[in-house]
């Protein structure tokens, strides 16, 4: 515990600094949060790809593993985006499979 006087008039200006220093804390973080508003609202959102194609890591290496429906939630980490053509194109070509949650293959007309 903090060795404090037992005076209340030492005490109160031992509470003035912690007081004061929050205080510039609190708008410092006020301005942060500004900030962020502003650059989030400049930023403009990308559109989300509406396949893409998901890998896996294997020796350090990025396979190509499955393709999926752009809003699926079921891919890898390491994604990259797909037009239909080319989603279609891996598919009909067997190296990759369809997400069995999303069914991309059912959606691009690609029935097994």
């Amino acid at each position: 515990m903090l060795d404090l006087p037992h005076d209340l008039p030492r005490l109160r200006t031992i509470e003035t600094y912690p007081t004061v220093a929050l205080a510039h804390v609190q708008a410092a973080i006020a301005t942060a949060e500004e900030r962020e508003v502003e650059l989030r609202a400049r930023r403009p959102r990308r559109e989300p790809a509406a396949w893409v194609l998901s890998y896996l890591r294997e020796g350090g290496r990025p396979v190509p593993d499955s393709v999926h429906a752009g809003d699926c939630r079921m891919t890898s980490r390491n994604t990259r985006p797909l037009t239909a053509a080319e989603a279609r194109r891996l598919l009909a070509g067997g190296h990759v499979e369809a997400c069995a949650v999303c069914r991309a293959d059912s959606e691009l007309g690609i029935l097994e």
